[in-house]
């Protein structure tokens, strides 16, 4: 059984992280081919949007205990092999963050450590009334990984974040909603639903838009206010050349929905 799934449909990609028996836990396997699937639909026309997700009753529990317990979880011989070799993996996150496409992380269950990093990274999160999330490191005697301090950071401020992982405290749904942390919360039954209609209306929309958009709103998170201006501005100008700028112009004039192509 694969570690990751994919799918595509009408310019969605669902990635899901599938080990349900260990709830989802990563395991080199599956970021491999985590990275290799976002590198890859970072350029693929036909896709629009990318939502990740974990399959069964969780979203990502982290790192996989039993085998921290083992001493098998790290790779490589020395200190530098192995921070080496988890960099390289970490990238995963990077992409969620960087790619010039909406993600979405579609969360229900646990999303713990380097599991709600993941969910963190991406631009989105919908959350079931289930969801329980943590940072958990403190709780096995790691300081974190894959960029968990980053996001939380400007997600919910450093003096949250800091309280966050120093005390592991599990937040529910509705906690984690109240802090900034997700962005929708909706009944168990209706995640699939709820956040493929979101995903389905963002793929339809200007793609190419979509893609300077994230990139001002990732300027915008360390950047100078002349800085972001300066981006803006090329930016603004740059999609005001696209078709779906001249589409949705026209379309405004005649009191209909525009019809974008993605360019």
């Amino acid at each position: 059984m694969a570690d990751l799934r994919e799918e595509v449909t009408d310019g969605v990609a669902v990635l899901t992280m599938n080990r349900p028996d260990r709830l989802n836990a990563l395991s080199p396997a599956m970021l491999d081919a985590l990275l290799e699937a976002l590198t890859r639909l970072a350029a693929a026309d036909d896709v629009g949007v990318v939502i990740l997700t974990g399959a069964g009753r969780g979203f990502c529990a982290g790192g996989d205990v039993k085998e921290m317990a083992e001493g098998r979880e790290a790779e490589g011989d020395t200190l530098e092999q192995r921070a080496q070799a988890l960099r390289a993996r970490m990238e995963t996150s990077r992409w969620l963050h960087e790619m010039p496409k909406p993600t979405i992380a579609m969360v229900r269950g646990a999303a713990a450590g380097a599991g709600l990093s993941l969910a963190m990274a991406c631009d989105l999160r919908i959350a079931s009334d289930n969801a329980r999330f943590a940072t958990a490191f403190a709780r096995v005697g790691y300081s974190g990984d894959f960029g968990g301090s980053y996001y939380l950071t400007r997600l919910v401020g450093t003096a949250k974040a800091r309280e966050l992982y120093y005390t592991a405290d599990i937040l529910d749904a509705q906690r984690a909603l109240s802090l900034g942390l997700v962005n929708r919360v909706v009944p168990d039954a209706d995640l699939e639903g709820e956040t493929r209609a979101l995903a389905g209306k963002l793929a339809r929309g200007p793609r190419v838009a979509y893609g300077y958009m994230k990139r001002n709103m990732n300027a915008a998170e360390s950047g100078t206010l002349a800085q972001l201006l300066d981006l803006e501005a090329w930016h603004h100008s740059r999609t005001g050349e696209t078709e779906d700028h001249r589409e949705a112009a026209r379309a405004f004039v005649d009191k209909r929905e525009p019809q974008f192509k993605g360019h």
